[in-house]
This record gives structure tokens, sequence and C-alpha cells, in this order.
């Protein structure tokens, strides 16, 4: 069988994005367009917005993806989308796209978790990547601990019980006055920053679930009784608290469930303090995506999608939105 070519569609949130994915890692083309410069003004996506965008953009991105992979829309093999997590309206737009598509060109439709995606961007980076491994999944709008034994089968062994670590960085930037997205600037601001201040590490030594809801508030009440502290330093000592809680609890799993090998995926795994500190843990393998399939990007839904081209788990035609998406429904 010659390597089946998926075109894939991600539009959960402010990204619209299409990759042309040739096998299970060669990439013909793929293509990100970014809203951030119009929601920031917003501090946050604003729904409708990334929606309409989604409509105005995605048909002369994918045009533009068939011409930079030099095929033709007859040789492509079957169309993966993002189903969910996300936003509903967002989500519709390229569900319908791709049912159209799938339609048109008689070819299957295939229906993928977000969250799945984000996990195999790291196949994309690390081809030779095999389970099983231990994933710490950590975006804007979910932190979770997955002891990943197989290439679909998961299991979520700790989540957040309230904000996502990618949330509750927004959350401090907003609170900060930094703009938005938090993560990123923060980021930016604690390679200068000192982490002088003691901010709390909500469930550190207990189990594997996580909750930053009082972190964040923590940082709130410091700044309001410490005006004169360094915003650069509150942002270093903020950073600190979060990244050595997600990687205390992910590491304690793997050492007492003898996993070798651990996996960082989603977007804050393009923090800089989280893949620094990673270095530290020489008794493992650690494997992070490139910087540029750490935030959503097609590529990653490309490759989830050829995983289930293979064991031909296609989607029917009433592949409907689901915003609140869990991992098991893969």
């Amino acid at each position: 069988m010659n390597d089946p070519i998926i075109l894939s569609i991600e539009t959960s949130c402010d990204e619209t994005a299409v990759c042309i994915l040739q096998g299970k890692n060669k990439i013909l083309s793929n293509i990100v367009l970014s809203q951030i410069d119009i929601h920031k003004v917003f501090g946050g996506v604003v729904p409708e917005i990334a929606a309409r965008k989604h409509i105005k953009f995605l048909n002369n991105i994918t045009k533009e993806a068939v011409k930079e992979a030099k095929i033709e829309l007859k040789d492509i093999n079957a169309i993966a989308v993002t189903k969910g997590p996300g936003l509903v309206g967002a989500l519709l737009i390229g569900l319908n796209f791709a049912k159209a598509l799938s339609l048109n060109l008689n070819i299957p439709l295939i229906g993928v978790n977000h969250l799945m995606g984000h996990i195999y961007a790291n196949f994309l980076s690390s081809p030779d990547l095999k389970p099983p491994f231990v994933t710490l999944l950590v975006s804007g709008g979910h932190t979770m601990i997955l002891d990943t034994k197989d290439y679909m089968d998961f299991e979520i062994v700790g989540q957040t019980k309230d904000d996502a670590a990618g949330e509750a960085f927004d959350k401090v930037a907003r609170m900060l006055e930094l703009g938005y997205p938090g993560g990123p600037i923060i980021d930016k601001l604690a390679k200068v920053g000192k982490k002088i201040y003691k901010f709390p590490k909500p469930l550190f030594n207990k189990g594997y679930d996580f909750s930053f809801s009082g972190l964040k508030t923590s940082v709130l009440y410091f700044k309001k009784d410490n005006p004169e502290a360094k915003i650069e330093d509150i942002a270093a000592s903020f950073q600190e608290s979060l990244v050595s809680t997600l990687i205390h609890k992910t590491v304690k799993y793997a050492k007492i469930n003898n996993r070798k090998k651990i996996v960082i995926a989603g977007g804050v795994a393009a923090n800089s303090t989280l893949r620094e500190k990673l270095n530290d843990y020489k008794e493992f393998d650690i494997y992070l995506p490139e910087m540029k399939y750490c935030t959503d990007n097609a590529a990653m839904i490309a490759r989830s999608g050829y995983e289930k081209y293979l064991r031909n788990d296609f989607s029917d035609f009433d592949l409907d939105a689901i915003p609140n998406l869990a991992l098991k429904e893969l």
C-alpha cells in the first residue's frame, strides 16, 4: 500500500490550520493562520470572531496547502478534522468544510480528538517514539497526566480540579496587566525576574491531580499587599511554583510505575522553564514537540488521523462538534 495522503483541518479555537501529510511523518504542507493579534485587544478569544475568521480564511488556506504540497485534490486519501474539544462555533466551521471535501472527493472522513492531536505532535518531532510512556498534557484548557499504554490507549491518572495550567498563566497575566496570551509573556518576564517569592504548590504531595486556582488567588493577594514588588519577580516565582508542581507529579508517577519515557504535550510544552527543568531528569528519555507543534496546528491532527486511517476508524457524516469532548472518546 502506498503511503496515504491525509488533508487535515484544525479550527478548535483561534487558529485556522490546514496540513497535508503523506504517511506518518512526511509533511507536504502545514499552514497556520493565528488570530492572536485580533483577540489580544479583548484580553482573550472571542468565540464569534474566531468562527467568522475561520469562515473567511479556511477555503483559501486549503487551496494554498494543496498548491504548496504539489498535489491535486484527487491525490488525497482522507480528510481528518478536529471534532472537539473546543469552541463549538469554531469547530463546526472546520467540520462542515471537512464533510464537504470528503463528500465531494468521495474519500473517508476522520474525526480527531484535539487532545489526542497534541500527544501525537510528539510522533512528528520524534519518529522513533513508541509507547508505553507517561504523558504530561498541559494546555489552555487541560492539564492531565496520562499513562499512554499504546497508540490508542490512554489512561488518565491525574487532572486539574479547577484551572488548567495555561488558563492559570492567562489569568495571572491579566492580574498583572501583562496582556494576552499570558503564557509567553510570563515566560519572557520570568527570564529576567528572580524566584524570590514562595507561592503555594497546591496538592504537591497529594496524588496526581492538580489545582491551580489557589496559586492564582495567592498571586492576586500578594500583588495587592506588595505593590512595590517587581512584576518580573512575581512572574518568575509564580511560574516556578506551577512548573515544579507539573514536573514533580509527572516524574513521581513515572518512577513508581517504572516508565522510562516522559512525553510533554500541549501549548504549555513551549514554556522554557518547563523545558529546562526537564533536562535535570537524566534517568528518563524526555520527549518534547518542536515549538511549532506545541500550539494548535493541523499537522498534529493529520498525524492522529493517520493512526485512525490505519485502523479504518472513519466517521459518518452525522459527526458533530463536541466542545467538551473527553480524551477517552477518541
